[in-house]
């Protein structure tokens, strides 16, 4: 069934990608964090600062895609 409902998740993502600026930003924004994570897990050594900001992006990031999700789900019932 999750097979089912992944070329309707891609089609509404596509769908705001194209039409909706907000959606587009938390995208981007979703992409800025996850870069800033990789640069922070790729050093040997994190110093205790560098821990809290990796910590505080994490949260940052799942905040974002929990936005994204909700537009999209939003999107899904205004298709249907």
């Amino acid at each position: 069934m999750a097979d089912a409902q992944l070329p309707d998740n891609t089609d509404v993502k596509d769908v705001l990608l194209r039409t909706n600026e907000n959606f587009r930003q938390l995208v981007s924004e979703h992409h800025q964090l996850d870069e800033r994570i990789r640069q922070l897990s790729s050093l040997v050594h994190l110093t205790d600062q560098q821990q809290y900001e990796e910590i505080s992006l994490k949260k940052q990031k799942l905040v974002l895609k929990d936005r994204m999700a909700a537009i999209m789900r939003g999107e899904r019932e205004v298709q249907h």
